[in-house]
């Protein structure tokens, strides 16, 4: 009576004059390395993980890096949300939305248009790129907007960040009422973006 019933190698194969078993495992996982279609779902993973961690550890490098000073405590910023919107903790308000009053970027979530939707990315990544790199910021709290954010100016190493976000081209000035369409302007560049001209 056989007390194994030991599987058989499918096929053999000759290697420097002596004999090797090669498996099913082993071609099915030749044939893997060897489809350009795996390396292409590699890259997308890879990608889809860099866009969710790099903005992550950028947003904590801020909240750990950058104190916002107020004139009732100190605020820490832990996610920027789009150009003109983060999401703040304040001593005594606890965590809120805050938007950013003076002035107004591309829509990031309800885009109306491609160009629209590219900008609001560029402006996102420039307001983080103005926090990260001052050395001091302080806060003006502005009251509470109709749908319920925080509404605060913030000033980085003594300059309005409204005037920064505007001179870099990825904001527009606002003082509340109707905003203007983004994709009225075309889109090249390099080009500084300005309001187009009123009739």
């Amino acid at each position: 009576m056989r007390l194994f019933n030991r599987r058989r190698p499918t096929n053999l194969r000759i290697v420097h004059g002596r004999t090797s078993v090669a498996w099913p495992h082993d071609q099915r996982w030749l044939r893997i390395w060897r489809d350009p279609r795996s390396y292409l779902s590699a890259a997308l993973v890879i990608v889809m993980v860099l866009l969710i961690l790099v903005p992550t550890l950028v947003d904590a490098t801020l909240t750990l890096a950058r104190p916002v000073h107020e004139s009732n405590g100190t605020c820490r910023i832990l996610r920027v949300k789009d150009g003109d919107t983060v999401t703040m903790w304040c001593k005594l308000r606890g965590v809120t939305a805050v938007r950013l009053t003076g002035f107004d970027t591309p829509e990031l979530f309800s885009p109306r248009c491609p160009s629209e939707l590219f900008r609001a990315v560029l402006s996102k990544w420039q307001l983080r790129l103005f926090l990260l790199t001052a050395s001091n910021i302080e806060a003006r709290h502005l009251g509470t907007e109709r749908y319920g954010r925080d509404m605060k100016a913030l000033f980085v190493d003594g300059t309005t960040l409204s005037s920064r976000m505007i001179d870099a081209g990825l904001a527009r000035r606002y003082d509340g009422g109707k905003r203007s369409d983004w994709c009225q302007i075309g889109f090249a560049p390099g080009i500084v973006w300005k309001d187009p001209p009123q009739p």
